[in-house]
């Protein structure tokens, strides 16, 4: 379990803040009419992502720390779902799409490695019968 204010070394959420600026970019191309819609769910599921791992690592309990860990990948669920809402709308193009979704993985691959991580060791220290 991290201590206060740990979760600021961890590359999954130094990774999750970088990833918001990028998604306010990919979303100030938006057309008008999506300000309140698909642009701001976005930017609320890419907000998500940093602020559950910083949330759970601030929690008393390895349970609540995989728990927020998984809440901060189904935010970068969420969020990869809508690149592709936004690349069926026409609002981006296929590079572009390309290019937030490899960020969007990249993301993941490390807040799965931080879960895989918190498992490993909640499940090791475990007795179990």
């Amino acid at each position: 379990m991290a201590t206060v204010s740990n979760f600021r070394k961890l590359d999954a959420w130094r990774a999750a803040r970088r990833l918001v600026k990028d998604v306010y970019t990919f979303t100030d191309r938006f057309p008008d009419h999506e300000r309140y819609c698909l642009t701001q769910q976005m930017r609320r599921a890419v907000h998500s992502i940093h602020s559950n791992i910083a949330e759970g690592d601030g929690r008393l309990s390895a349970g609540e720390w995989i728990h927020f860990l998984g809440q901060a990948r189904g935010s970068l669920m969420e969020l990869e779902s809508d690149v592709i809402s936004a690349f069926d709308l026409r609002y981006c193009d296929k590079e572009q799409t390309e290019q937030i979704g490899l960020k969007i993985r990249q993301v993941a691959q490390l807040v799965n490695g931080t879960l895989r991580s918190a498992m490993r060791k909640t499940f090791k220290t475990k007795k179990y019968g």
